[in-house]
């Protein structure tokens, strides 16, 4: 397994990030004696689902001070409520993983007060891949840990596009119109790297404005994407300047626009 750059906190911590990104290895290998509660377990989800106090008597069996990691957390993010009361109690140490920060950012939820940090994980940097980085490669097939490993890769990524609209989307009942979230996601796919033009999206995916507005939060809430703020050197500007839109991986764009041939000039910035 690759050493990953990231270094684990001392206290409890979120750990967010986009799916196959290596999250739930890296924590099995980094914590080998913490208590392992693994969410994306049908039967694991509906047990606590139903009977949330099991989740506790759970917990009651952890020596004190121990670690916990709850692998999936945003699936139950009520359970949250126990793991604030079971961290001032027993003084138990959480590492809370997701991959979607969507119902985590809900009202009402507990997201603990400070008593635990946040932490995001990436797909593969050339200083973690080392001598097994190639920059052709990395831009046509991304760095994702589950695609890097891969025999075949190119099936795997548009394996990777279906399970997120499968898993993260209708599964999640994000949105109402999954057809009109799979026309938006190659559109939105041709803005990496650009200024969001939301009209042009909405116009080429054949969708309201408003709801492109809603799609791009939900592709930053499921951590595939981000907003890079434009810079602005005075405090007052009359004309607001627009933020760039990135993707977190050039294989998860090029997924997503269904690109399955040999890299083209543009994509190689020429």
């Amino acid at each position: 397994m690759l050493k990953r750059i990231f270094e684990a906190p001392k206290q409890s911590f979120f750990l967010l990030g986009p799916r196959g990104s290596g999250k739930t290895t890296w924590l099995r290998s980094k914590f080998p004696d913490a208590h392992f509660i693994d969410l994306l377990s049908e039967e694991t989800y509906y047990r606590f689902l139903s009977n949330p106090g099991q989740f506790a008597r759970e917990l009651s069996a952890v020596s004190k001070g121990g670690w916990v990691v709850v692998d999936e957390v945003q699936r139950l993010p009520d359970l949250l409520n126990e793991v604030h009361r079971f961290i001032e109690e027993r003084r138990l140490n959480f590492v809370l993983c997701g991959s979607s920060a969507r119902k985590l950012k809900r009202a009402g939820v507990n997201l603990l007060a400070g008593r635990a940090l946040n932490r995001a994980m990436h797909p593969f940097v050339p200083e973690e891949l080392g001598e097994q980085f190639n920059l052709e490669e990395a831009m046509r097939y991304g760095c994702l840990p589950i695609v890097h490993d891969s025999t075949e890769k190119q099936e795997t990524l548009a394996a990777y596009a279906r399970l997120y609209l499968k898993e993260e989307i209708q599964a999640e009942a994000l949105v109402r119109n999954l057809p009109g979230f799979a026309r938006f996601l190659p559109v939105a796919a041709l803005f990496h790297g650009q200024s969001i033009n939301v009209t042009n999206i909405a116009r080429e995916a054949g969708v309201a404005r408003t709801t492109v507005a809603g799609y791009l939060e939900i592709l930053e809430e499921t951590l595939l994407c981000f907003r890079l703020p434009a810079y602005e050197a005075k405090l007052r500007v009359r004309e607001r300047k627009l933020p760039k839109w990135y993707w977190c991986d050039p294989g998860i764009v090029r997924a997503m626009k269904r690109s399955t041939g040999a890299l083209v000039v543009e994509e190689k910035g020429a």
